[in-house]
């Protein structure tokens, strides 16, 4: 269990680290180092929620599918759902 926590925590950190990465490659020549620091600490808030935004750009490709797509040549069309109750 304390493995799965170690790799899930690594993954969370690289995570992290690409989403600073282009405001570092950026600015790492252009600015000096405490306009760097003052960026990237800007930016962390919005990099350490990248999980968050990977979950949302799933489940917005997922919902995203309308339900009365036409379904593929040669599959059965869906049952009429019946709404009456007794």
């Amino acid at each position: 269990m304390i493995r799965l926590i170690w790799v899930l925590l690594i993954v969370y950190v690289i995570g992290i680290g690409v989403q600073l990465a282009p405001t570092v490659r950026d600015a790492w020549d252009t600015v000096p180092s405490s306009q760097l620091v003052s960026r990237v600490v800007s930016e962390l808030p919005t990099a350490a929620a990248w999980p968050m935004r990977v979950y949302e750009s799933v489940r917005g490709k997922i919902q995203s599918t309308p339900a009365s797509a036409p379904a593929p040549a040669g599959a059965p069309a869906p049952a009429p759902s019946n709404t009456n109750s007794y």
